[in-house]
């Protein structure tokens, strides 16, 4: 998006915060996220007039198959049980986006919503995405853009940043906003 940015990790339990409405769970963890990096830097964030704006941007994302939020896949047969529903079928996205201008504490957040339709996944293909495993890491255990996932991806309504986990054009309003 052209911006300069260092990437630090919130350190949250994720797992401590549950709420049943998909939206209202994105937008709490990117909140509990936000306030665990802005207590890690309190002492270098300045205030000064003339300093120039430092934006903190967090977001998280979950996917929503039959109505049933699914985060993280906790083992592999998850991932593959997850991976295998979406076969032939189709999944949501919610994600949120939230940000935190750290001079003047402005902050801004939305969600945003995609669909991603599948063709039928061969076994063999689920199977190699979980030996590979990078599958365990991504919410709901979803990754279109893999080479091995995306010729099942029949169609995506939405954008495909956003079912990666980060609308760019959500994401440049907000910034507009907090600035």
């Amino acid at each position: 998006m052209g911006y300069e940015f260092t990437v630090m990790t919130a350190d949250i339990d994720e797992k401590a915060i549950r709420k049943d409405n998909p939206e209202e769970l994105v937008m709490a963890l990117a909140e509990a996220k936000a306030d665990a990096i802005i207590s890690k830097l309190q002492a270098s964030i300045s205030k000064e007039e003339d300093a120039e704006p430092a934006l903190l941007i967090t977001a998280d994302i979950v996917v929503v198959h039959g109505g049933v939020i699914r985060e993280k896949p906790s083992s592999k047969e998850e991932a593959w049980e997850f991976i295998k529903g979406y076969s032939g079928s189709h999944t949501s996205t919610v994600g949120s986006v939230l940000v935190t201008n750290l001079k003047t504490g402005c902050r801004k957040g939305a969600c945003d919503k995609a669909e991603v339709y599948f063709h039928e996944i061969p076994d063999e293909i689920i199977d190699n995405l979980i030996s590979e495993g990078v599958v365990l890491n991504v919410a709901g255990g979803l990754l279109v853009e893999h080479p091995l996932v995306w010729p099942f991806v029949e169609a995506v309504v939405g954008t495909s940043d956003s079912v990666m986990g980060l609308h760019k054009a959500l994401t440049e309003s907000l910034i507009q906003q907090v600035l």
